[in-house]
């Protein structure tokens, strides 16, 4: 979540499923993580998904 923060903050849109967001504890795969999270939605709870959309993920509305 803090990868794909820091990535629509500096880019302001989501990340592709190329994106790669360097973080202290080394690099994330934060497109990748996004395209996971969708295929996954059904088992994402209130928390997560308000989280998602947030910082705009479309699908978890």
């Amino acid at each position: 979540m803090q990868a794909l923060a820091q990535y629509v903050a500096r880019e302001g849109r989501m990340p592709g499923r190329g994106a790669v967001e360097e973080l202290p504890d080394g690099p994330h795969r934060v497109g990748i993580w996004i395209g996971n999270q969708k295929a996954r939605r059904d088992r994402l709870d209130t928390a997560q998904l308000g989280a998602l959309t947030e910082l705009g993920v479309d699908w978890a509305r």
